[in-house]
Protein backbone atom coordinates (compact mmCIF):
# COMPACT_ATOMS: atom_id res chain seq x y z
CA UNK A 1 0.00 0.00 0.00
CA UNK A 2 2.89 2.62 0.94
CA UNK A 3 4.68 1.47 -2.64
CA UNK A 4 1.77 2.21 -4.54
CA UNK A 5 1.06 5.82 -2.37
CA UNK A 6 4.62 6.81 -3.25
CA UNK A 7 4.06 5.86 -7.00
CA UNK A 8 1.22 7.86 -7.21
CA UNK A 9 2.76 11.20 -5.98
CA UNK A 10 5.53 10.96 -8.91
CA UNK A 11 4.89 11.41 -12.97
CA UNK A 12 3.13 8.90 -14.63
CA UNK A 13 5.21 9.42 -18.44
CA UNK A 14 4.62 6.14 -19.64
CA UNK A 15 2.36 7.22 -22.88
CA UNK A 16 4.67 10.33 -23.17
CA UNK A 17 7.61 8.12 -23.57
CA UNK A 18 6.42 5.67 -26.15
CA UNK A 19 5.42 8.20 -28.39
CA UNK A 20 7.73 10.64 -28.33
CA UNK A 21 10.37 7.25 -28.20
CA UNK A 22 8.57 6.97 -31.87
CA UNK A 23 10.15 10.02 -33.12
CA UNK A 24 12.86 10.63 -31.67
CA UNK A 25 15.16 8.62 -33.77
CA UNK A 26 14.57 10.31 -36.71
CA UNK A 27 14.22 13.94 -35.19
CA UNK A 28 17.99 13.06 -33.30
CA UNK A 29 19.24 12.71 -36.75
CA UNK A 30 17.77 15.53 -38.65
CA UNK A 31 19.11 17.48 -35.34
CA UNK A 32 22.39 15.94 -35.26
CA UNK A 33 23.44 16.37 -39.16
CA UNK A 34 22.22 20.07 -39.70
CA UNK A 35 24.17 20.99 -36.14
CA UNK A 36 27.44 18.86 -37.39
CA UNK A 37 27.10 20.84 -40.48
CA UNK A 38 26.76 24.15 -38.67
CA UNK A 39 29.09 23.71 -36.16
CA UNK A 40 31.74 22.73 -39.09
CA UNK A 41 30.71 26.16 -40.84
CA UNK A 42 30.88 27.92 -37.10
CA UNK A 43 34.32 26.62 -37.12
CA UNK A 44 35.26 27.58 -40.91
CA UNK A 45 34.30 30.87 -40.38
CA UNK A 46 35.53 31.82 -36.81
CA UNK A 47 38.84 30.73 -37.71
CA UNK A 48 39.38 32.87 -40.36
CA UNK A 49 42.01 36.06 -39.83
CA UNK A 50 39.22 39.03 -39.26
CA UNK A 51 37.04 37.02 -37.13
CA UNK A 52 40.03 36.29 -34.33
CA UNK A 53 39.75 37.38 -31.12
CA UNK A 54 39.32 35.80 -27.61
CA UNK A 55 35.82 35.73 -27.55
CA UNK A 56 35.59 34.07 -30.94
CA UNK A 57 37.85 31.56 -29.83
CA UNK A 58 35.99 30.19 -26.46
CA UNK A 59 33.10 30.05 -29.45
CA UNK A 60 35.48 27.87 -31.60
CA UNK A 61 36.02 25.96 -29.35
CA UNK A 62 31.85 25.40 -27.70
CA UNK A 63 31.32 24.92 -31.89
CA UNK A 64 34.23 21.55 -31.41
CA UNK A 65 32.95 20.27 -28.55
CA UNK A 66 29.34 20.41 -29.88
CA UNK A 67 30.51 19.40 -33.19
CA UNK A 68 32.27 15.72 -31.74
CA UNK A 69 28.84 15.27 -29.15
CA UNK A 70 26.87 15.18 -32.48
CA UNK A 71 28.85 13.14 -34.34
CA UNK A 72 29.21 10.80 -31.87
CA UNK A 73 25.24 10.94 -31.06
CA UNK A 74 24.20 9.80 -34.78
CA UNK A 75 25.10 5.69 -34.26
CA UNK A 76 24.07 5.80 -31.23
CA UNK A 77 20.52 6.67 -32.35
CA UNK A 78 20.58 4.12 -35.73
CA UNK A 79 21.54 1.39 -32.90
CA UNK A 80 19.04 2.51 -30.37
CA UNK A 81 15.96 3.82 -32.12
CA UNK A 82 15.91 2.27 -35.64
CA UNK A 83 14.96 -1.31 -35.37
CA UNK A 84 12.68 -1.66 -32.35
CA UNK A 85 12.20 -5.03 -32.59
CA UNK A 86 16.49 -5.30 -32.35
CA UNK A 87 15.92 -4.89 -28.61
CA UNK A 88 14.98 -8.06 -28.87
CA UNK A 89 17.58 -9.67 -29.99
CA UNK A 90 20.65 -11.11 -28.32
CA UNK A 91 22.83 -9.40 -30.78
CA UNK A 92 21.38 -5.78 -29.99
CA UNK A 93 23.11 -7.11 -26.38
CA UNK A 94 26.56 -8.33 -27.57
CA UNK A 95 29.74 -7.28 -25.82
CA UNK A 96 30.81 -4.92 -28.69
CA UNK A 97 27.49 -3.04 -28.26
CA UNK A 98 27.90 -3.00 -24.61
CA UNK A 99 31.56 -1.06 -25.14
CA UNK A 100 30.24 0.93 -27.18
CA UNK A 101 27.49 2.29 -25.09
CA UNK A 102 29.74 2.99 -22.28
CA UNK A 103 31.66 4.77 -24.51
CA UNK A 104 28.50 6.86 -25.66
CA UNK A 105 27.52 7.17 -22.23
CA UNK A 106 31.32 9.21 -21.18
CA UNK A 107 32.26 10.35 -24.49
CA UNK A 108 29.09 12.84 -24.92
CA UNK A 109 28.72 13.71 -21.32
CA UNK A 110 32.43 14.67 -21.04
CA UNK A 111 32.27 16.74 -24.27
CA UNK A 112 28.94 17.86 -23.34
CA UNK A 113 30.33 19.35 -20.23
CA UNK A 114 33.20 20.88 -21.88
CA UNK A 115 30.89 22.96 -23.74
CA UNK A 116 29.12 24.04 -20.64
CA UNK A 117 31.70 25.43 -19.01
CA UNK A 118 32.87 26.92 -22.50
CA UNK A 119 29.81 28.73 -21.93
CA UNK A 120 30.50 29.95 -18.49
CA UNK A 121 33.89 31.20 -19.58
CA UNK A 122 32.30 32.84 -22.56
CA UNK A 123 30.28 34.65 -20.03
CA UNK A 124 32.84 35.83 -17.70
CA UNK A 125 35.01 36.72 -20.52
CA UNK A 126 31.97 38.94 -21.92
CA UNK A 127 31.44 40.23 -18.22
CA UNK A 128 34.92 41.55 -17.94
CA UNK A 129 34.74 43.22 -21.49
CA UNK A 130 31.65 45.12 -20.55
CA UNK A 131 32.53 45.86 -17.20
CA UNK A 132 36.23 46.64 -17.29
CA UNK A 133 36.89 47.55 -20.54
CA UNK A 134 39.79 49.55 -19.65
CA UNK A 135 41.44 46.11 -18.59
CA UNK A 136 39.85 43.54 -21.10
CA UNK A 137 43.33 43.54 -22.84
CA UNK A 138 45.28 42.91 -20.31
CA UNK A 139 42.92 40.33 -18.85
CA UNK A 140 41.56 38.47 -21.29
CA UNK A 141 44.28 38.05 -24.28
CA UNK A 142 44.21 35.39 -26.62
CA UNK A 143 47.06 33.60 -25.02
CA UNK A 144 45.10 33.33 -21.48
CA UNK A 145 41.96 32.68 -23.91
CA UNK A 146 43.94 29.69 -25.72
CA UNK A 147 45.54 28.34 -22.24
CA UNK A 148 42.01 28.68 -20.62
CA UNK A 149 40.44 26.46 -23.23
CA UNK A 150 43.44 23.97 -23.45
CA UNK A 151 42.79 23.52 -19.29
CA UNK A 152 38.59 23.29 -19.81
CA UNK A 153 39.62 20.31 -22.41
CA UNK A 154 41.35 18.49 -20.25
CA UNK A 155 40.01 19.12 -16.68
CA UNK A 156 36.01 18.62 -17.96
CA UNK A 157 37.41 14.91 -18.27
CA UNK A 158 38.89 14.29 -14.64
CA UNK A 159 35.73 16.01 -13.21
CA UNK A 160 33.65 13.51 -15.04
CA UNK A 161 35.59 10.53 -13.72
CA UNK A 162 32.88 9.33 -10.58
CA UNK A 163 30.70 8.77 -14.37
CA UNK A 164 33.06 6.05 -15.54
CA UNK A 165 33.24 4.31 -12.36
CA UNK A 166 29.59 3.78 -11.62
CA UNK A 167 28.93 1.98 -15.10
CA UNK A 168 29.60 -1.67 -15.25
CA UNK A 169 28.84 -4.22 -18.35
CA UNK A 170 26.79 -7.05 -16.74
CA UNK A 171 26.44 -10.15 -17.80
CA UNK A 172 22.73 -12.03 -17.89
CA UNK A 173 22.10 -15.23 -18.93
CA UNK A 174 19.13 -16.19 -20.92
CA UNK A 175 17.85 -18.24 -23.66
CA UNK A 176 16.74 -17.48 -27.28
CA UNK A 177 15.65 -19.12 -30.65
CA UNK A 178 16.71 -20.50 -33.99
CA UNK A 179 16.65 -16.93 -35.11
CA UNK A 180 18.05 -15.05 -32.14
CA UNK A 181 15.45 -13.54 -30.47
CA UNK A 182 15.59 -13.72 -26.89
CA UNK A 183 12.50 -15.89 -25.22
CA UNK A 184 10.67 -13.98 -22.36
CA UNK A 185 11.20 -15.76 -19.09
CA UNK A 186 7.36 -16.33 -18.74
CA UNK A 187 7.23 -18.13 -22.25
CA UNK A 188 10.11 -20.83 -20.97
CA UNK A 189 7.73 -22.96 -19.16
CA UNK A 190 4.98 -24.03 -22.12
CA UNK A 191 8.16 -23.22 -24.75
CA UNK A 192 8.70 -26.27 -27.10
CA UNK A 193 10.60 -25.23 -29.97
CA UNK A 194 14.38 -25.26 -30.32
CA UNK A 195 16.49 -22.93 -28.16
CA UNK A 196 19.45 -22.11 -27.50
CA UNK A 197 21.56 -20.54 -24.51
CA UNK A 198 22.82 -17.27 -25.03
CA UNK A 199 24.98 -14.09 -22.79
CA UNK A 200 22.89 -10.40 -22.80
CA UNK A 201 26.19 -7.59 -22.18
CA UNK A 202 23.97 -4.87 -20.09
CA UNK A 203 25.34 -1.63 -18.76
CA UNK A 204 24.16 -0.78 -15.62
CA UNK A 205 25.05 1.79 -12.64
CA UNK A 206 27.68 -0.06 -9.92
CA UNK A 207 28.49 0.78 -6.81
CA UNK A 208 28.87 4.53 -7.07
CA UNK A 209 25.76 5.43 -9.04
CA UNK A 210 24.97 7.63 -6.31
CA UNK A 211 28.02 9.50 -6.17
CA UNK A 212 27.89 9.94 -10.26
CA UNK A 213 24.02 11.19 -10.08
CA UNK A 214 25.46 13.79 -7.51
CA UNK A 215 28.59 15.07 -9.47
CA UNK A 216 26.06 15.37 -12.58
CA UNK A 217 23.31 17.33 -10.43
CA UNK A 218 25.37 19.64 -9.27
CA UNK A 219 28.53 19.75 -10.43
CA UNK A 220 27.63 19.07 -14.22
CA UNK A 221 24.45 20.83 -14.13
CA UNK A 222 22.86 22.83 -11.54
CA UNK A 223 26.89 25.23 -10.37
CA UNK A 224 27.09 26.39 -14.18
CA UNK A 225 23.57 27.41 -14.27
CA UNK A 226 23.67 29.25 -11.16
CA UNK A 227 26.62 30.90 -12.50
CA UNK A 228 25.26 31.60 -15.85
CA UNK A 229 22.40 33.10 -13.88
CA UNK A 230 24.25 35.21 -11.80
CA UNK A 231 26.46 36.53 -15.02
CA UNK A 232 23.75 37.14 -17.13
CA UNK A 233 22.19 39.17 -14.59
CA UNK A 234 25.12 41.02 -14.43
CA UNK A 235 25.64 41.49 -17.94
CA UNK A 236 22.03 43.02 -18.46
CA UNK A 237 22.57 45.11 -16.06
CA UNK A 238 25.73 46.69 -17.41
CA UNK A 239 24.04 46.46 -20.65
CA UNK A 240 21.09 49.19 -19.18
CA UNK A 241 23.53 50.77 -17.01
CA UNK A 242 25.41 51.75 -19.79
CA UNK A 243 22.54 52.51 -22.28
CA UNK A 244 21.49 54.96 -19.45
CA UNK A 245 25.26 57.00 -19.50
CA UNK A 246 24.23 57.44 -22.71
CA UNK A 247 21.06 58.76 -22.62
CA UNK A 248 22.60 61.17 -20.01
CA UNK A 249 25.33 62.56 -22.19
CA UNK A 250 22.93 62.94 -25.01
CA UNK A 251 20.51 64.75 -22.54
CA UNK A 252 23.02 67.24 -21.35
CA UNK A 253 24.61 69.44 -23.50
CA UNK A 254 28.05 67.80 -23.42
CA UNK A 255 29.47 66.81 -26.64
CA UNK A 256 28.58 63.67 -28.39
CA UNK A 257 31.16 60.44 -28.70
CA UNK A 258 33.10 60.09 -31.70
CA UNK A 259 31.46 58.21 -34.36
CA UNK A 260 34.32 55.15 -34.31
CA UNK A 261 33.43 54.78 -30.47
CA UNK A 262 29.80 55.21 -30.95
CA UNK A 263 30.36 52.44 -33.98
CA UNK A 264 32.45 50.41 -31.42
CA UNK A 265 29.78 50.50 -28.40
CA UNK A 266 26.98 49.97 -30.60
CA UNK A 267 29.04 46.68 -31.97
CA UNK A 268 30.04 45.79 -28.30
CA UNK A 269 26.29 45.90 -27.47
CA UNK A 270 25.15 43.59 -30.37
CA UNK A 271 27.73 41.12 -29.45
CA UNK A 272 27.09 41.04 -25.89
CA UNK A 273 22.45 40.33 -26.61
CA UNK A 274 23.59 37.54 -28.91
CA UNK A 275 25.79 35.85 -26.42
CA UNK A 276 23.01 36.40 -23.87
CA UNK A 277 20.73 34.62 -26.24
CA UNK A 278 23.06 31.90 -26.17
CA UNK A 279 23.10 31.94 -22.57
CA UNK A 280 19.36 32.02 -22.46
CA UNK A 281 19.29 28.60 -24.50
CA UNK A 282 21.77 27.10 -22.56
CA UNK A 283 19.92 27.89 -19.53
CA UNK A 284 16.40 26.76 -20.67
CA UNK A 285 17.59 23.04 -21.62
CA UNK A 286 19.96 22.47 -18.76
CA UNK A 287 18.39 23.88 -15.70
CA UNK A 288 15.43 21.37 -16.43
CA UNK A 289 18.15 18.39 -16.26
CA UNK A 290 20.29 19.56 -13.34
CA UNK A 291 16.50 19.55 -11.25
CA UNK A 292 15.91 16.22 -12.26
CA UNK A 293 18.88 15.21 -11.63
CA UNK A 294 19.04 16.38 -8.13
CA UNK A 295 15.33 15.21 -7.46
CA UNK A 296 16.67 11.67 -8.56
CA UNK A 297 19.48 11.42 -6.30
CA UNK A 298 17.48 13.31 -3.63
CA UNK A 299 14.63 11.06 -3.75
CA UNK A 300 15.25 7.78 -5.10
CA UNK A 301 15.02 5.52 -7.39
CA UNK A 302 11.01 5.65 -7.94
CA UNK A 303 11.71 9.31 -9.04
CA UNK A 304 14.50 8.02 -11.47
CA UNK A 305 12.29 5.54 -13.02
CA UNK A 306 8.79 7.14 -12.96
CA UNK A 307 10.03 10.82 -13.66
CA UNK A 308 14.04 11.10 -14.94
CA UNK A 309 14.23 8.23 -17.49
CA UNK A 310 10.81 8.59 -19.20
CA UNK A 311 12.24 12.45 -20.12
CA UNK A 312 15.58 11.35 -21.31
CA UNK A 313 14.83 11.40 -24.71
CA UNK A 314 13.35 14.93 -24.47
CA UNK A 315 16.40 16.50 -22.55
CA UNK A 316 18.81 15.17 -25.18
CA UNK A 317 16.81 16.72 -28.22
CA UNK A 318 16.64 19.94 -26.29
CA UNK A 319 20.31 19.56 -25.38
CA UNK A 320 20.85 18.21 -29.18
CA UNK A 321 19.18 21.40 -30.22
CA UNK A 322 21.02 23.69 -28.26
CA UNK A 323 24.33 22.58 -29.56
CA UNK A 324 22.84 22.97 -33.46
CA UNK A 325 21.45 26.29 -33.05
CA UNK A 326 24.35 28.51 -32.44
CA UNK A 327 24.60 29.21 -36.16
CA UNK A 328 21.07 30.27 -36.79
CA UNK A 329 21.85 32.92 -33.90
CA UNK A 330 25.51 33.93 -35.35
CA UNK A 331 23.83 34.84 -38.91
CA UNK A 332 20.80 36.41 -37.68
CA UNK A 333 22.68 38.74 -35.15
CA UNK A 334 26.31 39.10 -36.35
CA UNK A 335 26.66 41.03 -39.34
CA UNK A 336 30.39 40.07 -39.42
CA UNK A 337 29.78 36.83 -39.27
CA UNK A 338 27.20 36.86 -42.17
CA UNK A 339 30.20 38.83 -44.15
CA UNK A 340 32.71 36.52 -43.08
CA UNK A 341 30.49 33.67 -43.78
CA UNK A 342 29.93 34.91 -47.61
CA UNK A 343 33.49 36.13 -48.07
CA UNK A 344 34.23 32.19 -47.34
CA UNK A 345 31.71 30.67 -49.40
CA UNK A 346 30.81 32.93 -51.86
CA UNK A 347 31.76 31.33 -55.31
CA UNK A 348 33.95 34.12 -56.48
CA UNK A 349 32.28 35.04 -59.67
CA UNK A 350 29.09 36.30 -57.75
CA UNK A 351 31.71 38.96 -56.65
CA UNK A 352 31.19 41.09 -59.85
CA UNK A 353 27.26 41.88 -58.83
CA UNK A 354 28.60 42.99 -55.38
CA UNK A 355 28.13 46.73 -54.35
CA UNK A 356 32.08 48.43 -53.81
CA UNK A 357 31.28 49.47 -50.14
CA UNK A 358 29.24 46.69 -49.19
CA UNK A 359 30.57 46.16 -45.82
CA UNK A 360 33.63 43.87 -46.00
CA UNK A 361 35.47 41.96 -43.17
CA UNK A 362 38.84 42.49 -44.76
CA UNK A 363 38.54 46.27 -45.07
CA UNK A 364 36.77 46.39 -41.47
CA UNK A 365 39.23 43.94 -40.02
CA UNK A 366 40.94 46.64 -37.62
CA UNK A 367 37.54 47.22 -35.98
CA UNK A 368 37.03 44.17 -35.18
CA UNK A 369 38.61 43.94 -31.54
CA UNK A 370 37.09 41.70 -29.01
CA UNK A 371 33.45 43.23 -29.25
CA UNK A 372 32.82 41.61 -32.08
CA UNK A 373 31.39 38.03 -32.80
Amino acid sequence: MNASLTRDTFCELKTFYNTYRNIHGYLSIMVCVFGSIANVLNVCVLSRREMRSPTNSILRGLAVADLLVMIEYIPFSCHVYFDPDARFTASYFSYGWALFMTFHALFGQVFHFISICLTVILAIWRFIIITKSHKNRGWCTPQRTTITIILTYFLCPLVCLPLYMSLDITEQATFVNGSGRIIPKMQLVNYTDEKYNATLYVLNYGKFKEISFWVYGVVIKLVPCILLTILSQRIISALVEAKQRRRNLLASNIKPLKTSRQNKEQQTDRTTRMLLAVLFLFLITEFPQAILGLLSVSIGPEFEMQCYNPLGDLMDILALTNSAINFILYCSMSRQFRSSFQAAFRPKFLNQWIPINQYSPEVNATDTQVTQV
